[in-house]
């Protein structure tokens, strides 16, 4: 029996989520796609072959969100807002009584740090609601921690170790753009590094640690990566058996490098606001109005993400390696659902999220990340619906990675 849903969110992750809820039907019933702007709305929907219901709504407005979820009461809200309304958006599920589901952790505007502690607290209130939060289930997070969750299950008794690694070798062509949110891009990149080593964070420099890695396909070969702080790795370190030590990598040309390191020297990626013609404005929110929008950036990309996880653990005895990944073309994802692949590989596992919680295929009062269910309906829906993901043997790549150990 089909369900209803209700998407928050009409960027470019909002539109791979309304066009792959469409494409399953059985499922997915009625599709209520939301946004403050209406007219972005009916654009993706005028893509659809399908009807997609249109609306307004403030998502930082509490009583707004939960008049529009009491108007079409559906069975799931999908967030692909930003992360600033994901607090605002599980208070309208708790008042409306619906199920919610994000893929990125909350961030306070004025806070440069990113966790899940201002998420997990409300575990008990969805308890008590008999309604489920599925928090992450985007690529990394949500991918990222499925394959942790599918070596645990499958390929080890122990994990000791996992390097998250995510590539973009598409090319723009673009002088300066980002392939998703600007000002949460920026955010993530700028802040200090931190890595999960013997049961607590160290922490680095900004982009200090980097080295290049050679990737397991032609397209994208040699590539500069950087360690950053991700919030997978906070739930991660909760949930995997045995683990010693968690870090997150993640490509940038020397391009881009270069001109994030001007923009930051003169001071226009801070999220301090500054007095401007007597107005107060963040630099970084006046620099994302002039970027180019990544949901503009479809059909000019070109090229492959390689987004995937390296274990080192043991399993029955012995030491194993594996390398999961997925490699993914920019451009068969605009010819698909018109985005580029970095909006694409979070929307599809958005959908599949979503197609859990509504199959009951995993269904759990309180608030959860994704390595805490089955992995094996999720990575199966992977292959389905556009994400297919490869187990190679993974010494060759750990061997690259513990030539950088900070």
């Amino acid at each position: 029996m089909s369900k209803k849903v209700v998407i928050i969110g009409a960027g470019g992750v909002g539109r791979v989520v309304a066009h792959k809820c469409a494409q399953v039907p059985e499922v997915f019933g009625e599709i209520v796609l939301a946004s403050r702007t209406k007219a972005k709305c009916d654009a993706i929907a005028a893509e659809i072959d399908r009807e997609i219901i249109t609306e307004s709504v403030d998502a930082d407005n509490v009583a707004e969100t939960v008049a529009l979820l009491k108007k079409y009461q559906p069975d799931l809200l999908i967030n692909v807002a930003l992360p600033y309304q994901d607090l605002t958006l599980m208070e309208a599920c708790l008042e409306a009584g619906v199920d919610y589901m994000d893929t990125a952790n909350y961030e306070p505007k004025d806070d440069p740090r990113f966790s899940y502690e201002y998420q997990w607290p409300y575990h008990n209130k969805f308890v008590d609601a008999k309604r489920m939060a599925l928090l992450g289930s985007g690529f990394d997070p949500g991918v990222t921690n499925v394959f942790c969750a599918y070596a645990q299950k499958h390929l080890f008794d122990e994990i000791h170790t996992v390097d998250i690694i995510d590539a973009n070798a598409g090319d723009h062509g673009l002088p300066f753009a980002t392939n998703f949110n600007p000002e949460i891009n920026i955010r993530e990149i700028t802040a200090k590094g931190r890595y999960w080593q013997e049961g607590e964070w160290k922490e680095t420099e900004p982009m200090e640690v980097h080295q290049t890695f050679n990737f397991p396909h032609p397209e994208v070969a040699d590539r500069e990566i950087y360690l950053l702080y991700h919030e997978e790795m906070e739930s991660l370190c909760k949930h995997l058996k045995g683990i010693k030590r968690l870090r997150f990598w993640m490509t940038f040309s020397p391009n881009y490098i270069n001109h994030l390191n001007v923009l930051q020297n003169v001071g226009m990626t801070a999220i301090e606001p500054v007095d401007f013609q007597g107005q107060q404005i963040a630099p970084l929110e006046f620099l994302k109005a002039v970027l180019p929008d990544p949901g503009s950036l479809g059909p000019l990309t070109k090229g492959k993400t390689c987004i995937g996880c390296v274990f080192d653990g043991i399993k029955d005895g012995e030491r194993k390696q594996y390398y999961i990944y997925n490699i993914c073309d920019h451009q068969e994802c605009y010819a698909e659902v018109k985005s580029q692949a970095i909006s694409y590989t979070t929307g599809v596992p958005a959908m599949i999220g979503a197609k859990m919680m509504l199959t009951e295929k995993w269904k759990k009062d309180g608030v959860f990340n994704m390595e805490q269910f089955d992995p094996d309906p999720f990575m199966d829906d992977l292959n389905k619906y556009g994400l297919p993901w490869q187990v190679v043997d993974g010494k060759p790549f750990l061997d690259q990675l513990l030539a950088k150990n900070p």
